[in-house]
């Protein structure tokens, strides 16, 4: 038992050390399961007015049934007697507030349910690959449960592929035939060019081209039929560096020697593919090459896509620096192109596309209206992320649809009959709330849900209250379930009518009068002014469960400071991850400086060419001003911790800012923006490659190091290539610098490991506190599973709430493989 095992650690530490390392290890069994009416997202079932959720209830949960024109809730079924029916099947031991699943389908017109049962063990929980997992349909009339289906765990639990890549491709030597829609023929590439055929009948194909060749192939993926199936458009692509990166397996699980491995990576700088659009008429087997006038040098041109009519197509070309983008449309009888849309920037243009997240939404949407007559885009180019109208036909300006210094963040739906837009938007409110009795603004980073004609007029707004919204429509839009919370207010959801935004019925009002019964604490929303002296900086503040104003804490950041995000979290949880690690006598923050995105064009701007700079002038402020207000807040002992750019920021911090920051523990670190993955690091930081690369380095920059450093590094990290790490490691080595090395043999990005997260607590502890951890070697570990140990093996326990947006460095790659 830990407890046991602290005993003789006391004796030499103090009773302070033990009793924080005991509330460290059982944050999350202290804290789990005591959110009540919490409701998850709403099912709503096939065209019907009628939706179901679960809702979280003491020792488990509850299915909830609304008719949203009738007003009412109740439950989708009689719990009890579902849990019987199930066990009867089963020999499982269901209660009415424990049934193994966490989704459902109605069957039989609402006289019936399937799900899926076993595998996991437990609702909601993820698949083991080759587990079983049951199909069971279960009656609502006489709740008796029959077997329908069972699936191979394998497939469903294949989990997520790693980081650094996706799936395996399709297999190339199989063949690969593209039909044409009217069903009549199918294209395909032979001899790296395109042939055509007769659906079915192979000894009757036509070359439509002759120019491709190994070095210059028609790639199949890029194929297009036009509607009327009368001609195709297609890429010829001249591949880039074929990079690979090396990896070298220490300890395989299946033999005693190393393996070794490589994986395609490509990196800033890299010579990258070269697609040329070309267009054939199928039944003239003529081609026309278009000319590339309009998109000379492209990081990527992609989103090839047909009118409607046939008459042309479309391609989005992204300049090598991204600091032009078009939009092109080829006509398909002469093989000109013209530009649609043309944008351009100083910086940067963030061209991934949007989406409702925070931590990983671009800055790029286009909606062709009526076939591509009218044009609907997002720009930035007056300072603010909005929608304007474009003529398609002539590349005109039509109208600026939204305005403001506010954000449209993400377009949820195009209604073209009404000419409508609904949208979802940020930063539009600046004063407290009505009925909010704190005097505080609204958070910029709110996420609010909108309506707006096309011309500008009659923005309407779906959700008011002062937080953090989601909204899921009704299948016809006359209802939405709004869903809502802050870090500091529990959830609530309210089912509302599209037509004039009144509260139909209240769904559910989290209760969190037993997680705050364990000493839980709300998080502290903390608001300072950046180096501007203008812009406001936000974040929040974790206190230990036994807070005490009258000592002083040491202060621990956790950090992610990358431009394709926000990260400060924004909805209500119990932040497991950060109390654990502020449970062992730390206060723990989070705050996103400039540079990051979701707040103006001048804001990320910061992010250009600089991500040395990851907003440490407005952390610094903002810290500083915590400790002006509170006297326990002591800055003269600041750590901080990170993972991928995370992990290039906290090395960062105790290089570039020694003054502030004195201890950092950086995991699967990106060190060096020349080492990493092409699109995220050309994105910020440019092409081509400059003086900038090397000033943000934290290899060339390792010999600045006066702090304590601990630099954990995955064996096997296919998101950010290890010698990143290496190198930092190889850099400090010739500085005569004292640092520590945390090697994970075998792991993937993150490092998960038994010990990751413990060494990473230990170091804090150590050199913060001044108090020398326990000998784990000698000291029982924790339990298995708790936040001192490991959590699923993806990466460190402290870093998995706290940290999910690390998988979105890797989305939108073309040119990198991953």
């Amino acid at each position: 038992m830990l407890v046991l095992g602290l005993t003789a650690y006391v004796g030499a530490q103090g009773g302070d050390a033990r009793a924080d390392y005991e509330r460290a290890n059982t944050v999350a069994s202290r804290t789990g399961g005591k959110v009540y009416h919490q409701a998850d997202a709403p099912n709503w079932i096939g065209t019907e007015a009628k939706f179901w959720y679960r809702t979280s209830v003491k020792g488990g949960n509850e299915f909830v049934l609304v008719d949203a024109a009738a007003a009412t809730k109740a439950p989708a079924f009689d719990h009890a007697k579902l849990a019987a029916g199930i066990n009867t099947v089963t020999q499982g031991t269901a209660t009415a507030i424990t049934l193994p699943f966490s989704t459902f389908t109605y069957t039989d017109n609402g006289a019936a349910i399937e799900f899926s049962v076993g595998g996991a063990g437990r609702a909601g929980a993820a698949v083991a690959a080759g587990a079983q997992v049951t199909r069971l349909r279960c009656s609502l009339v006489d709740y008796k449960c029959q077997t329908v289906a069972s699936q191979n765990g394998g497939v469903q639990g294949a989990g997520r592929a790693g980081r650094g890549g996706g799936a395996p491709g399709p297999n190339q030597d199989a063949p690969q035939f593209k039909p044409s829609p009217d069903g009549k023929s199918e294209a395909f590439i032979q001899n790296f060019n395109v042939f055509v055929r007769p659906a079915g009948k192979a000894a009757e194909a036509t070359a439509l081209s002759w120019d491709g060749s190994e070095g210059n192939a028609y790639t199949f993926n890029s194929i297009q039929w036009a509607p009327d199936s009368k001609k195709i458009a297609a890429f010829r692509r001249v591949p880039g560096y074929n990079r690979q990166v090396t990896y070298v397996a220490s300890s395989p699980t299946d033999q005693l020697q190393p393996k070794t491995s490589s994986r395609f990576y490509r990196k800033p700088g890299d010579t990258v593919d070269i697609d040329t659009p070309v267009v054939f008429d199928v039944a003239a087997k003529s081609q026309f090459v278009v000319n590339n006038a309009l998109f000379p040098n492209p990081y990527a041109n992609q989103r090839l896509e047909w009118r409607k009519d046939s008459r042309a197509f479309t391609f989005e070309y992204n300049q090598r620096g991204h600091q032009v983008y078009r939009v092109i449309e080829v006509d398909a009888a002469t093989g000109k192109a013209r530009a649609v849309i043309e944008e351009t920037s100083k910086t940067f243009i963030d061209y991934s596309r949007t989406n409702a997240t925070l931590n990983g939404s671009g800055r790029t949407w286009r909606f062709d209206v009526n076939d591509g007559k009218e044009v609907l885009w997002l720009s930035e180019r007056d300072g603010w992320s909005h929608i304007y109208l474009y003529d398609g036909v002539t590349g005109q300006l039509k109208n600026q649809v939204t305005k403001g210094n506010w954000a449209v963040h993400h377009v949820e739906k195009v209604d073209e009959a009404k000419r409508q837009i609904y949208f979802i938007a940020n930063g539009m409110d600046s004063g407290p709330e009505a009925g909010d009795s704190r005097a505080v603004r609204q958070d910029p980073y709110f996420l609010n849900w909108f309506r707006i004609n096309f011309d500008g007029t009659g923005l309407t707004r779906f959700t008011s209250a002062g937080a953090m919204h989601n909204v899921t429509w009704s299948p016809d839009q006359q209802y939405y379930v709004d869903t809502y919370s802050r870090v500091d207010m529990p959830p609530v959801s309210e089912l509302r009518r599209t037509s004039d935004q009144k509260l139909v019925l209240e769904l559910e009002k989290a209760d969190i009068t037993d997680l705050t019964a364990t000493g839980w604490q709300m998080p502290e929303v903390f608001t300072s002014k950046g180096r501007d002296g203008t812009t406001d900086i936000w974040g929040v503040i974790i206190r230990p469960t036994n807070f005490d104003p009258s000592k002083t804490y040491p202060v621990i950041e956790n950090i992610y400071a990358g431009p394709q995000g926000s990260f400060v979290p924004k909805t209500f949880s119990a932040q497991t991850g950060m109390l654990t690690l502020a449970e062992l006598g730390f206060i723990v923050v989070q705050v996103d400086g400039m540079g990051t995105a979701n707040r103006s064009r001048a804001f990320h701007d910061m992010a250009a060419k600089n991500l040395g700079d990851a907003g440490f002038p407005d952390r610094i402020l903002w810290h500083k001003a915590i400790a002006a207000k509170y006297p326990w807040y002591d800055i003269t002992r600041v750590g901080i911790y990170g993972t991928s750019a995370g992990g290039q920021n906290s090395t960062g911090a105790v290089l570039f800012h020694p003054e502030f920051y004195k201890v950092a523990v950086s995991n699967s670190g990106c060190h060096d923006n020349r080492m990493d993955k092409i699109w995220w690091n050309e994105q910020w930081m440019g092409w081509p490659i400059g003086p900038e690369y090397a000033a943000s380095s934290n290899v060339d920059n390792a010999a600045k190091l006066q702090g304590h450093l601990m630099l954990v590094v995955p064996e096997l990290d296919t998101n950010v290539d290890p010698s990143s790490t290496m190198q930092v490691v190889n850099a400090l080595v010739r500085a005569s610098k004292e640092f520590e090395l945390v090697v994970i043999p075998g792991a993937d990005h993150g490092a998960g490991s038994p010990i990751t997260a413990r060494k990473r607590n230990d170091f804090f502890v150590r050199y913060l506190r001044g108090i020398e951890p326990p000998n784990w070697n000698v000291v029982p570990l924790p339990t298995p599973g708790g936040l001192l140990s490991t959590d699923d093996g993806s990466w460190s326990a402290l870093d998995a709430e706290a940290m999910p947006w690390v998988a979105s460095e890797t989305f939108m790659c073309p040119q990198c493989g991953s």
